[in-house]
């Protein structure tokens, strides 16, 4: 499992830093505009039906039934399988994207409801929701790739595949757009194209497992039915972040121009450590629970969620306290250029404060649930998600109208409330704040639910890796503490000396915090006795 996260880490890692220079391209051609918003709102749409359905619903039921099928079955019974399963989701697909194509208009109001009042932002996302639509096709078919790879280890090539949309669309941004009588639209393109390069690229390693069949309609198939009832219920509980990030889209169209985009750019912060240590944590820890669950190796099953809750918690808490610490420093350096404003550094770095709080729950969400997944446990995830999606937006309603009180004038308070909002900025902090406070209800239910269970037992050593942790942590707080004092401003100064700024500060910082643990007995083969 170590060489897997290292392996599915190392290849997200590249992911990640690009998708950074990614949101860097975008923010310095567009600019935190209407244009901007609009092709949030429209990625936003299919990339929540990616996650959903094929990284979230159908990878969390495909992997473990492919995993029984792999341990316990024939290799014609595997390649049946994929031949099956393959050829009903490409099905369903098509159908799903034709209808997406035909509904745009229809689409676009009901996830942007806000835009309706203005015409050409209205216009112009319905033509990238044409555009980017299609791309839920190719990306869930290469998530069913990507599932068949991993239940054979073989991580770093499906952890890869996200560098081509990152790489597409910076080529979107700084080549093509220049060129467009419209430049937002080269990101729908962009978008379009890295959806059948991705597909593409995982073929061939399929092809090498001998398991690349013609797809065939299997809707009958008692595997793929069993695959179906599996994913019912984790369409919604698998998915509870993107669910709540959708729903949020609709509020947030009410809000402030620019409003969608500092929340846009804030997310990107937390991708780092939640795509590269969180989804690979998950990612990697669900076939070894599957194999031991289908092994009843309870001991095994234990053991391997209690390693993946520690190293959870050795990347997600420091990066939280980090991230508090150099929001403002974060977001200056490396967005605040061209047309991104420091009034956009500052609104884009509150929203990073809001989310960066609720970083463990997001994690240690992603360790739990194939915990559940793998024993064939639907249900409970569903549970724990629709409970947290009602608190998300009970909690979206109470903040934003709290801040609304807080930072509006008289005459904005005296007049219509809808109209208000829309002239308030910083409300978008609100629905930060909930998603984080939401996430830690999603996490709260679901380790109760886990413990009563009994499936998990905690492995001796918790007080001392505590300890370590806790005091690793201060003293990486104190050192990111002196450095803001040192360099207090971040929008004045020239971008160079923002960038070495910030390098002394995230070196000094995580130096500190890996001494820390070292001088406290941490080993790195600590990391594989759990």
């Amino acid at each position: 499992m170590l060489r897997g996260l290292l392996s599915f880490s190392s290849m997200t890692m590249v992911s990640r830093v690009l998708g950074l220079v990614r949101d860097i391209s975008m923010s310095h051609v567009f600019g935190a505009s209407a244009a901007t918003d609009a092709f949030v709102i429209a990625f936003r749409i299919p990339n929540f039906m990616r996650r959903l359905f094929a990284e979230g619903s159908f990878s969390t039921a495909f992997v473990p039934v492919f995993t029984e099928v792999k341990e316990t079955g024939t290799r014609e019974q595997l390649k049946e399988l994929l031949a099956r399963v393959s050829g009903t989701l490409g099905g369903v697909l098509l159908a799903v994207t034709g209808l997406g194509l035909v509904f745009a208009p229809q689409v676009a109001s009901m996830f942007a409801p806000g835009a309706l009042d203005n015409p050409h932002k209205f216009d112009l996302t319905t033509d990238l929701v044409r555009l980017t639509f299609p791309f839920i096709f190719f990306v869930s078919l290469n998530a069913l790739a990507a599932g068949v790879l991993n239940s054979f280890h073989r991580f770093a090539l499906p952890a890869l595949a996200p560098v081509i949309l990152n790489l597409c669309m910076i080529a979107g941004a700084l080549w093509l757009a220049p060129r467009l009588q419209v430049p937002i639209m080269a990101m729908g393109w962009a978008v379009l194209v890295a959806g059948v390069l991705q597909w593409l690229f995982l073929l061939p390693a399929v092809r090498q497992l001998g398991l690349l069949q013609r797809p065939r309609w299997g809707w009958s198939h008692p595997m793929v039915r069993r695959i179906m009832r599996l994913m019912v219920p984790t369409l919604f509980g698998s998915s509870v972040a993107q669910l709540n990030l959708l729903l949020d889209t609709v509020v947030i169209s009410f809000l402030v121009t620019g409003s969608q985009t500092w929340l846009w750019q804030a997310t990107r912060f937390l991708e780092l450590p939640l795509g590269v240590f969180g989804v690979a944590l998950g990612t990697v820890i669900l076939p070894s629970l599957s194999r031991h669950h289908v092994g009843t190796d309870r001991e095994g099953f234990s053991r391997a969620l209690d390693w993946g809750l520690r190293i959870t918690l050795l990347i997600a808490l420091p990066a939280m306290l980090a991230l508090l610490l150099l929001a403002e420093p974060l977001v200056s350096t490396f967005f605040q250029n061209g047309r991104f404003t420091a009034t956009d550094a500052r609104m884009a770095a509150m929203s990073v404060l809001a989310l960066s709080a609720g970083l463990p729950a997001y994690a240690l969400v992603k360790v739990l649930l194939p915990a559940f997944y793998s024993r064939q446990d639907t249900r409970t995830p569903v549970r724990a998600g629709v409970v947290a999606l009602v608190a998300n937006m009970v909690f979206n309603g109470v903040f934003i109208a709290l801040l609304y009180q807080l930072w509006a004038t008289p005459a904005q308070l005296a007049g219509s409330w809808i109209a208000g909002i829309a002239q308030v900025r910083g409300l978008h902090v609100g629905l930060a704040i909930a998603s984080s406070l939401s996430s830690y209800v999603n996490f709260l239910l679901l380790w109760h639910w886990l413990k009563r269970d009994g499936v998990y037992r905690r492995a001796p050593g918790w007080s001392r890796h505590w300890l370590r942790l806790g005091v690793a942590c201060v003293a990486m707080v104190a050192v990111l503490l002196a450095g803001r004092w040192l360099w207090p401003d971040w929008s004045d100064v020239k971008v160079s000396a923002r960038v070495w700024h910030l390098m002394v500060l995230v070196i000094a910082g995580g130096g500190t915090y890996v001494a820390a643990l070292f001088a406290l007995g941490f080993r790195l083969r600590d990391l594989r006795a759990h």
